[in-house]
């Protein structure tokens, strides 16, 4: 079998993404297909770690706008984020995948505790690792954690997956018809252009870390594994010079 291009990656899975063509909650056949494509590339080899956001139920920004405090509304937006991670959980342990969910709020009963050890323990096992629960502080987006958990445990990129969006553009391609689409970036260039590819704040660490960034669309099969073997597919950000 062909070497994988990167041995192990953290997926950033975005709340919206389990609603499927639904409004709220989570459509068991969207999960079903996303299941699927995180054993496409287990069966390849790679470790996977997952993080799911929670905008799929709950978003804090939205709460707060209507008077809630933001730390309030930030910590049932990581519980959100919990019930996604054992949907999750559920869906690829039917397509026999072993998995271990990781929160970072305790909550024995249904998750471990991040530790990032033991999470790197999993991965060499061959086990998914799904962490959950955000950073368990609030004022942050779930990508900030996502590009943590990546460093915490050496991951080689951090693959982000979006909902029937590409890559990255220079402006919103679902309003604007002449939008651009780059087909690779600098971390720099993300960040002086405010490219909303994910938060400042992980474009950052990532940037500051050297970690590879892959933003694609997970729906279109076969995606995931062509990232993982090699090809080129939505946008990578980088360092060194743009490939613009």
């Amino acid at each position: 079998m062909t070497q994988p291009a990167y041995s192990r990656v953290v997926l950033k899975m975005s709340g919206d993404s389990f609603k499927g063509d639904h409004d709220f909650g989570i459509d068991a056949d969207t999960l079903q297909y996303i299941s699927s494509e995180i054993k496409s590339i287990v069966d390849m080899g790679v470790e996977v770690g997952v993080v799911v956001g929670g905008g799929n139920m709950w978003r804090g920004a939205d709460h707060e706008k209507r008077g809630m405090d933001r730390s309030t509304a930030d910590f049932a937006g990581m519980l959100a984020t919990i019930m996604n991670a054992l949907a999750l959980q559920d869906a690829l342990e039917k397509v026999d995948m072993i998995v271990r969910t990781q929160s970072a709020i305790s909550m024995p009963s249904v998750a471990e505790p991040y530790i990032r050890r033991r999470a790197i323990r999993h991965l060499e096992k061959g086990r998914v690792v799904i962490f959950a629960g955000g950073a368990g502080v609030p004022y942050m987006t779930t990508d900030t954690p996502a590009a943590l958990r990546a460093l915490e445990i050496g991951a080689d990129a951090l693959i982000m997956a979006k909902n029937g969006i590409d890559g990255v553009y220079d402006s919103d391609p679902q309003t604007n018809a002449t939008a651009k689409k780059y087909e690779r970036l600098t971390h720099h260039e993300a960040l002086s252009q405010r490219l909303q590819a994910l938060d400042s704040t992980a474009l950052s660490l990532c940037m500051d870390n050297s970690l590879p960034i892959v933003v694609f669309d997970i729906f279109k099969p076969g995606n995931l594994r062509s990232i993982l073997s090699g090809d080129h597919v939505g946008t990578l950000i980088i360092d060194g010079e743009s490939g613009q």
